[in-house]
């Protein structure tokens, strides 16, 4: 069958998770939410897709069954229930541990069934399942924004169905033959090189589309457990369960080492707290002296200040031989690690990363000039959610200034959004190894 979305030969996760979500908003393929963007696409036929899993001899033979939370797999949560299976859905982003059982209520009718299927009802009808709990899954159910008849999976970028997948095979819930299976529109069927597929990424045995079951006869194997070498101290913090079953495994005799901490958020940066500062009028003791004006320094600012139009601009560089690059266009609402995502794919990862979504940019820094060149010229032509960014040398590079030197601001109003700097609301994200993507 012909592929709708062609993919170009060296393309990266992130280019084929673009690509597919640009075609199905282009071609109108999806219902509610929208737009698809750094989403599972809940496409249009979902619900007769999901269907046909009853059609499958593992739905058949299985009693337990784990379905993800996307909304596209609706109808395949509603299927495990009506078929009595016990139906397992994960906990939201693992914010409070690794899944829960969805009970109906006694006598449920074929509403109650429907309505402990949507994202209401899993919050309303469900338990909490722990670690030690006693669980054997024989069918995963996971959504895609990729996949490739061969079995290789894309999800939307943030590792979650991954990590699931691992976790459940540490605590011995899932095992070789556990089948996996995932529902996608036809058009999300695009072919995938087998190079981007690393060790934590889960791959499918079967796929199944409004037209089509695919059995990829996928021969890479699965997630045996958590690869915490991959993992750093913040990710155990934002998922305390990851931090438990840590713990488990370090008693077991489990090599748990972490991979070196990185300052990293998932949401777009807010804007810092300035310090409190005294009153002047209830103290005069405390009123400061008359001296040139000073820009307030936050916790969290590195490489950063900006005066009112008029006054100067100052970019310090804590280490006097790096290079930077402006990266400007960054589209509304674009998260911190998905930014890393594309510098990774693109092999441009800095030392450091200064985030300023608010103004739509960001500014990235590299242990020299070289490495600033090559990562400039890997940038250009960057496009993110159909938004074309712009990357050039910072300002206090390309004209030749040294770090922590003063640079004076253009007066007139034209000039005022020709520069660069970066403003003192920003924060500072160091990046010191790649983490890993996925779902």
């Amino acid at each position: 069958m012909e592929q709708a979305v062609n993919i170009s030969q060296g393309a990266t996760k992130w280019d084929i998770r673009q690509k597919v979500w640009d075609y199905i908003e282009a071609k109108n393929l999806a219902n509610f939410p929208r737009p698809v963007h750094h989403r599972i696409p809940n496409f249009k036929g979902a619900y007769g897709a999901c269907n046909k899993i009853v059609t499958l001899d593992v739905f058949n033979k299985t009693s337990e069954v784990k379905v993800d939370p996307d909304k596209p797999l609706e109808g395949a949560r509603l299927a495990a229930l009506q078929a009595r299976k016990t139906l397992l859905v994960p906990t939201p982003r693992l914010r409070t541990g690794l899944f829960n059982k969805i009970v109906p209520p006694q006598n449920a009718t074929k509403e109650d069934l429907r309505v402990c299927s949507t994202s209401q009802g899993v919050k309303k009808f469900s338990v909490p399942i722990g670690l030690d709990a006693r669980v054997q899954v024989d069918l995963v159910v996971v959504g895609s924004v990729a996949v490739s008849e061969k079995g290789y999976r894309i999800g939307k970028g943030e590792g979650y169905a991954d990590m699931e997948y691992a976790m459940m095979a540490s605590m011995g819930a899932v095992n070789e033959s556990t089948v996996v299976v995932t529902i996608v529109h036809d058009c999300q069927v695009v072919d995938i090189p087998e190079g981007l597929t690393e060790s934590h990424d889960l791959t499918v045995d079967y796929i199944i589309t409004p037209t089509r079951i695919i059995k990829t006869e996928c021969q890479l194997p699965k997630p045996q457990g958590i690869i915490w070498s991959k993992l750093d101290a913040e990710m155990l913090e934002k998922i305390p369960i990851l931090k438990k079953l840590q713990d488990l495994e370090q008693k077991a005799g489990k090599d748990v080492t972490l991979k070196v901490s990185s300052a990293e958020s998932d949401k777009p940066m807010a804007e810092p707290k300035p310090e409190a500062k005294p009153n002047p009028k209830r103290d005069p003791k405390s009123r400061p002296r008359r001296e040139p004006k000073q820009e307030p320094k936050h916790k969290h600012i590195e490489n950063t200040a900006e005066r009112p139009e008029g006054g100067t601009v100052e970019q310090e560089h804590p280490h006097g031989s790096s290079s930077t690059l402006y990266l400007g266009g960054i589209p509304a609402g674009l998260r911190v690690s998905e930014l890393k995502s594309v510098l990774r794919e693109r092999n441009a990862v800095p030392l450091r990363l200064t985030w300023q979504g608010a103004q739509h940019r960001a500014f990235l820094e590299y242990s020299d000039g070289p490495g600033a060149d090559l990562a400039l010229t890997t940038l250009q032509d960057l496009s993110i959610n159909g938004h074309t960014l712009k990357a050039e040398r910072a300002k206090s590079q390309r004209g030749g200034h040294k770090p922590n030197q003063t640079l004076q601001r253009p007066q007139n109003k034209e000039a005022k959004g020709a520069a660069h700097p970066p403003t003192a609301t920003a924060t500072v994200v160091s990046i010191t190894a790649p983490c890993k993507e996925g779902s």
